[in-house]
This record gives C-alpha cells, sequence and structure tokens, in this order.
C-alpha cells in the first residue's frame, strides 16, 4: 500500500499550478480522480497544452479522469456527493468562480466536516487584486524576481522555468498534507489557499529579507551570487564553468588549487568583506588562471579539493550526465497509445517505497469506473449523460 492511497483527492484543477499541487499527492499514492468538463462545453483551451504534449502528460499523470459539468445542477450535485466520501478538494480558479459554483469550503464543509480544500489564485483570497486574473510571469514580475534576474543593467528577466505556479503548487500541496495530520487529531477539514503572489515572495527568500530587515534593494548581478564572492560563472581554456566558493575556508583552497598564493595575498582579498567589495578584482585574479585549462579538468581538480563547480548544461547534456542517469530522473511511464512516455520522476527518494506509473488519463476515461465507486448505477450514469451532467 503506497504512503496516501488512503485519501480521495477530487482534481478541480488546469494548467500549471494546481495540477502540480496534486501530483504531489498522485505521485505517492493519492486516489486522485482529475475532473474534466465534457469536451462539448470546455471552453478555450482548457486544462492547457496539448493533451498528449510532454507538459500535459507531465502534470497529470497518476491520476483517473472523469467528465462533469459543474455547471448543470445534476452535475454539481453528483460532485456534491463525491464531496461526501473524499478527504480533498484541490482548485485553482479565481476566488469568485468557487463562491458562484457553491463549492467554497462553507459549502463543502457542510457537507463533509473532515474535507480539506486547497486553493491556488493569482494574488490572494481577498484584496483589492483578489479577482484579477493570474499568470506566472505577472507574479514573476509583481514578486520582485524579475528585477533581480539578468546582467546588470539589463532591464528585468523572467526565469525560464515558470517558478510562481511550481512553487504556488508545493506550497499548497505541503499545507494539504499539514491539514490532513492534524485531521488525525481533530477530525475536522481545513481551507489550505495560497497565491501565485505570495510563493514568489516567498521564494524570494533571502533577497525578500535583505528588503524587509535592512532596506536594501537587490540588484541584477548576473552569474554572479548576490552576496558570496566569489561565486559565479567563468571562462575556461574550452567553455564555461560555475564556482562556488564563499567563506575564508573555501577561498584558501581555491587559492591553493589555481596556485595563486601570491597574488592572492593583496589586502583586497584578504577577507569575505573585502572580497566582496573588490567582486571585479576577485572574479578577474580567477579568471584569469582558469582561462588555462579546460572545464572539466578544473571541475576534477575544484570537487577533489572541496570546492563546488560545475559544468553548465543544456537540457540534452543534463540527461546524459552520468550522475543524473544514476539517480533515474528520466522516468518511463507506460502508455497505450504510445508505448511509453519519458517524464521526470518525483525528486524525493523514500526507500521502500516506489511511486505508481499510471499515465495521464483521455478525457473522461474512467467515469463509468470512477461514478460507480461513488454508488452511481449505470441506469443513473445514462440519465446523467443524457441531461448534459457528465
Amino acid at each position: 500500500m503506497l504512503p496516501l492511497s488512503r485519501f480521495t483527492v477530487l482534481d478541480l484543477t488546469r494548467v500549471r499550478s494546481g495540477p502540480t499541487c496534486v501530483r504531489q499527492l498522485a505521485d505517492w499514492g493519492a486516489n486522485v480522480i482529475k475532473i474534466e468538463a465534457p469536451a462539448e462545453v470546455e471552453v478555450g483551451s482548457g486544462m492547457g497544452g496539448d493533451r498528449h504534449g510532454p507538459d500535459f502528460q507531465h502534470v497529470h499523470r497518476n491520476k483517473r479522469g472523469i467528465t462533469l459539468n459543474l455547471k448543470n445542477p445534476d452535475g454539481l450535485a453528483l460532485f456534491r456527493r463525491m464531496v461526501a466520501k473524499a478527504d480533498v478538494v484541490v482548485e485553482n480558479y479565481r476566488p469568485d468562480v468557487k463562491d458562484r459554483l457553491g463549492i467554497n469550503f462553507e459549502a463543502l464543509s457542510a457537507i463533509n466536516p473532515r474535507i480539506i480544500l486547497g486553493s491556488i489564485s493569482g494574488f490572494g483570497q481577498t484584496g483589492p487584486y483578489a479577482r484579477r486574473p493570474g499568470f506566472d510571469q505577472i507574479a514573476q514580475g509583481m514578486g520582485g524576481l524579475m528585477s533581480v534576474t539578468g546582467l546588470p543593467g539589463q532591464g528585468p528577466v523572467r526565469v525560464g522555468i515558470p517558478v510562481a505556479d511550481l512553487t504556488a503548487g508545493l506550497y499548497t500541496a505541503l499545507g494539504i498534507m499539514v491539514a490532513l495530520l492534524e485531521r488525525e487529531q481533530t477530525g475536522k477539514g481545513r481551507w489550505v489557499h495560497t497565491s501565485l503572489l505570495e510563493a514568489m515572495v516567498a521564494m524570494m527568500d533571502f533577497q525578500a529579507t535583505r528588503w524587509t530587515m535592512k532596506h536594501e534593494v537587490p540588484k541584477q548581478v548576473g552569474n554572479d551570487h548576490p552576496t558570496t564572492v566569489p561565486t559565479g560563472l567563468f571562462r575556461t581554456k574550452d567553455g564555461i564553468m560555475n564556482l562556488a566558493g564563499g567563506g575564508q575556508d573555501m577561498w584558501t583552497r581555491i587559492v591553493a588549487t589555481l596556485g595563486i598564493e601570491e597574488a592572492a595575498k593583496a589586502p583586497e582579498f584578504a577577507t569575505d568583506k573585502t572580497r566582496a567589495q573588490n567582486r571585479a578584482k576577485t572574479n578577474a585574479l580567477l579568471q584569469a588562471v582558469l582561462e588555462t585549462d579546460t572545464t572539466a579538468n578544473w571541475i576534477e581538480k575544484l570537487n577533489k579539493a572541496g570546492v563546488p563547480s560545475g559544468p553548465v548544461y543544456a537540457m540534452d547534456e543534463v540527461f546524459a550526465d552520468p550522475q543524473v542517469q544514476h539517480l533515474g530522473l528520466e522516468w518511463a511511464v507506460p502508455h497505450p497509445q504510445f508505448g511509453e512516455v519519458k517524464l521526470v520522476r518525483a525528486p524525493m527518494n523514500i526507500e521502500g517505497v516506489a511511486s505508481p506509473r499510471r499515465p495521464t488519463p483521455e478525457r473522461g476515461e474512467h467515469t463509468a469506473e470512477v461514478l460507480g465507486e461513488f454508488g452511481v448505477s449505470a441506469e443513473e450514469l445514462a440519465a446523467l449523460k443524457a441531461k448534459g451532467a457528465i
């Protein structure tokens, strides 16, 4: 039995932040039921992206899929019937939508006091921006990430992944786990909610607290670390490499490995503080030597000396790396149409537990099977379909 197999999750999410949350539960065995509108009533891009594309297949794996029309009174009644037996509902509508549908926490907990509702919005459930549509890049901009990303003077730069979406999903999944643990003591559910904006500000971490504690406004520093010197990207004889060397002990190791003991005796290199004040000179001192040998040789020498260093990979190189291959991060999932799809496994390792490998379902693939488990007979199923409820 998988760790979360005793929990039933009703998944109303779409696009990325919500599905990312639910995937954390599905990957450890939760009975996740992905609810989509019937194809004839779906508006726009629906769940987000090509159903058989890498993105969709990645975020919706390990779930069963049903169709349910929540705008239909019979469909909504059926959903409420499912809530009575479920443990968790997850949604990422705009805050007012669940109120209009009558599926907010107050309504759901009246049906099932043990229910946990996980909600993700763009800007929060209340406040002046609550009804604004949310999008990852908007949160990256408003949360401060774009202001510190990129080269000095370049202007704001978005990060290459939807980091606000992903972290909002992860934080919500963590909150749901906390609520499930608390429910074991209280017997009562909770409403767990966050937003892309909240998640993005939280992910700014020390950059955010540089402002809240000291009123420092972080700036772009390109490939250098904002506060630790020397840490950054350096050219080598045949390419580039990353080197991270904060702290006096690490600096001593770098100096010895590069053979720059005499030059490093200059006062501007004496302490962490002076090296930070003279970042350009510090980097130049290292750069002059690093250009004399290859990336591979420097990485070997520096890591042998206990100095963190590594290559800068394109995605094909990531999955060719022997450590990545050893860790088994490329993860094969059998698919009824494609034979096998290669996804990326959950990064957590729980010894003795293997995640299920269920492919992303087709729209409504498990409707009859799942609704049968909730007491819907074949005759009732046919009637619901005729009414446009499923």
